[in-house]
């Protein structure tokens, strides 16, 4: 009964805006008669293991309608962003035949990728405080974001990071070079008529699809359409191109071995007689007898009977 809700996931740098362009997300589907469900991931602390779970608060516009459901969730230790259930309670509001499901990350940096894990379409917020142009380039979710938006675009700043954005993109395409003259720098004007061809291309949803750079103001709701719009047509391309049946298809593979992981871990940490074979085995890796590699490859070896003892 899964698989007909589009989830679409929003990650981004703390403050940046992700709450709000949540929604107004939200507003803009309902206002077209679909029904939504919202994932909100908040931070755990590290010392109480509680979470204040603020995104709920910065949605009250959408709280109480009766076609909109927020789910607050804690990472509860869980890296990448989302909390450990996150999927399974996209899997829920899926079966229950919510059109729109909205998954919003902790925003702790740029290692969050289980959101690309997880959502069919990723939108990546920046704002113009985010970093300058070399922590823009930076290797994580800057790589696998699906659309890109620099919030806050009335701010200084904000048409810099646009361009540097758009630049790591045609570096990814490889078609940046072609608006660099040789000793000359960038030729300004030639940039401009790049940056248009490129969200013309997007949107004529081509074999290969090039993430458009959104400016928005959410505060002021400007810019919502467009980020709508290209996550439309995001969609529209991964149906076209079959990329949304392999994504899905992946996204199992992976749910099925990060189960496969949990229980294997659970299973062998959690044996009285194994938990004591490692604590005899302490004091030889720490006098330099052996080494940790060594007692992980034998209790690799020993746990076998644990883990098949632990299966149904």
């Amino acid at each position: 009964r899964t698989g007909r809700a589009r989830r679409i996931g929003l990650t981004g740098p703390p403050g940046a805006g992700k709450s709000t362009i949540t929604a107004l997300l939200v507003e803009h589907f309902r206002a077209a008669g679909l029904r939504v469900g919202v994932i909100a991931v908040d931070p755990t602390s590290p010392f109480t293991g509680g979470a204040l779970l603020g995104d709920r608060v910065r949605m009250e516009s959408v709280a109480l309608d009766p076609g909109v459901f927020i789910r607050s969730m804690a990472t509860r230790g869980s890296l990448g962003g989302l909390a450990a259930a996150t999927r399974e309670v996209a899997d829920v509001l899926d079966a229950f035949g919510f059109d729109r499901i909205l998954i919003e990350t902790v925003g702790v940096g740029q290692s969050e990728l289980d959101i690309a894990r997880t959502a069919d379409s990723t939108l990546l917020v920046l704002v113009p405080e985010s970093g300058d142009s070399i922590q823009t380039l930076k290797a994580g979710v800057m790589e696998v974001a699906d659309v890109f938006v620099v919030n806050k675009a009335d701010r200084p700043g904000a048409d810099r990071l646009r361009n540097d954005v758009e630049l790591m993109l045609g570096l990814r395409q490889g078609v940046s070079f072609a608006n660099v003259p040789a000793h000359h720098g960038v030729d300004l004007k030639r940039m401009n008529p790049a940056r248009v061809a490129r969200e013309a291309a997007a949107a004529a949803e081509p074999a290969t699809w090039t993430p458009p750079v959104l400016s928005a103001v959410a505060v002021k709701k400007e810019g919502i359409d467009a980020i709508a719009s290209a996550l439309d047509r995001h969609f529209g391309y991964l149906e076209r191109t079959d990329t949304l049946r392999t994504r899905r298809l992946e996204r199992l593979r992976e749910r099925v071995m990060d189960v496969v992981e949990q229980k294997v871990r659970t299973r062998l940490w959690g044996d009285s007689k194994t938990m004591s074979w490692l604590e005899e085995q302490l004091p030889s890796v720490q006098r330099g007898e052996t080494t940790p590699f060594s007692v992980a490859n034998e209790l690799l070896a020993m746990s076998a009977g644990v883990v098949r003892g632990g299966a149904k």
